[in-house]
């Protein structure tokens, strides 16, 4: 977006635009400020503010859902301090931007003024979320549900208007955009947006099931459990208790349809999906536990006034309530603490990037003669990289996937492999070497000239040999 283009190829409705263009709102300013950094690491700067407003919003969200304020801030620690949540907030996701505006619906929803505005927003905000990143439209039950319950029954049907209003008119401007291109519906020598639609629901390869061994989906859930099995475990257990709380239904519900989603037979699953699950565990986990601890002895105390006069209520002398609140705190504590900060801090320490760090100095700093000339395939990371370096967008610097799938690219390479200069061979390029021929034979004629790191997770820059 930052270059003038929705994208640096043929834009095929994989994903709506909007998140891109939030992502190219908020890397802005470090793009100005740190100039010198590689791409990704300015989009993970830009990932802070974006963590931070959703680590507010769950707060908000679990005091609109009647917790107490202690409690709201639990939840948002928890979904703060989550190893899960440390790792995936400061990835380039858009499903982090749909997490936010989904809060943000949330709380529109929940709104204890229940004014028309705030229910027409909170359909606005849903399509927003919807427009950042698609997967998340399964929500749409949950909010209608939580609308439900935050809307007064005598207003109830214009409530449900305005968010209906304010979802299908702010989500028209996508399918309208396609419509106006031409590209709503399949037809020769075009992508549609329905075309994409089809391929996501049904032709798209199934991540396998999660219960059996080897399958991606299962290695997905057994990396995730991995991280945080407390916040998984503990918060999908009380998800379940939790639809026994009116109050907590929506929370609830949201981590219900959510695990029924990824556990669906044959579906695909991306690896950030958890992402879109975690405020609502955290939400779940801890409002149970004050659902459970406000069930025991210790309230306040009415005191009798004056004829006439309002009751007064006493503070509670400690009881089993605040015991069993202080037991809950320290055992979570010691529980959590120990495998949450040797993750946490493996996290924060790790330098899994540095080997993509190194490519992005190799590529701006390497004397490279008529530089917008020589034809470079890299992956998604370092495109943009490559492009800062000096490199010509678009055909000059060529997504690896585009090679052999994006007709606008391939008619640019009329000799196929001979026409690529250098390739930035990254474990992604790697890995799908033998799905793509054009990159295969390109890994066949490349000749290393510089490598970074070592292992599978090196990263090798080939300069083809066209004399063979």
């Amino acid at each position: 977006m930052q270059h003038g283009e929705l994208a640096h190829y043929t834009y095929w409705y994989d994903h709506p635009p909007l998140g891109w263009i939030q992502l190219a709102s908020v890397s802005w300013l470090p793009d100005r400020l740190l100039p010198d950094l590689p791409t990704f690491v300015q989009g993970r700067i830009a990932m802070l503010p974006v963590a931070a407003a959703s680590m507010v919003l769950v707060f908000v969200v679990g005091r609109r859902l009647g917790l107490a304020r202690p409690t709201a801030a639990a939840a948002m620690l928890l979904y703060a301090l989550s190893p899960l949540a440390v790792v995936l907030h400061r990835q380039i996701y858009l499903d982090n931007f749909a997490v936010l505006w989904v809060l943000v619906s949330f709380a529109f929803a929940l709104s204890p003024r229940r004014h028309l505005w705030h229910h027409a927003a909170a359909g606005m905000a849903f399509a927003v979320a919807v427009l950042s990143k698609e997967t998340i439209a399964v929500l749409l039950p949950v909010l209608l549900v939580t609308l439900w319950q935050g809307s007064h029954p005598s207003t109830r049907k214009f409530s449900f208007a305005g968010f209906g209003s304010g979802f299908v008119l702010t989500g028209l401007f996508y399918p309208l955009y396609a419509l106006l291109k031409g590209e709503l519906f399949p037809g020769a020598g075009h992508v549609s947006l329905l075309g994409t639609l089809k391929f996501q629901l049904g032709g798209r390869e199934g991540s396998g099931s999660a219960f059996a061994e080897g399958t991606d989906a299962h290695q997905l859930f057994t990396g995730w459990l991995d991280r945080d099995p407390y916040l998984l475990i503990g918060g999908a257990a009380a998800a379940v208790c939790a639809f026994a709380v009116r109050r907590l239904r929506p929370a609830a519900l949201a981590v219900l349809v959510l695990a029924l989603v990824a556990l669906r037979p044959g579906g695909y699953l991306p690896q950030m999906y958890i992402v879109q699950v975690l405020p609502f565990l955290a939400l779940t986990a801890a409002g149970l536990t004050e659902a459970a601890v406000s069930r025991l002895p210790g309230g306040p105390r009415p005191v009798a006034g004056p004829a006439g006069a309002a009751v007064r209520r006493l503070p509670a002398r400690p009881g089993p309530r605040t015991t069993a609140s202080l037991a809950a705190v320290a055992l979570a504590v010691v529980i959590t603490a120990p495998h949450w900060y040797e993750q946490d801090r493996a996290a924060a320490r790790a330098d899994d990037n540095g080997v993509y760090h190194d490519a992005a100095r190799w590529l701006r700093e390497t004397p490279v003669k008529d530089r917008d000339q020589v034809r470079v395939v890299t992956d998604g990371v370092l495109w943009l990289d490559a492009v800062d370096a000096g490199h010509r967008p678009g055909t000059g610097v060529i997504w690896h996937y585009k090679l052999d799938q994006d007709p606008a690219v391939t008619k640019t390479l009329p000799h196929g492999w001979k026409d690529i200069d250098y390739v930035v061979s990254t474990p992604a390029l790697r890995g799908e070497r033998e799905h793509l021929p054009t990159l295969r034979d390109l890994f066949a004629h490349g000749t290393p000239v510089a490598t970074f790191g070592e292992g599978d997770g090196r990263i090798d820059i080939l300069r083809i040999e066209h004399d063979e």
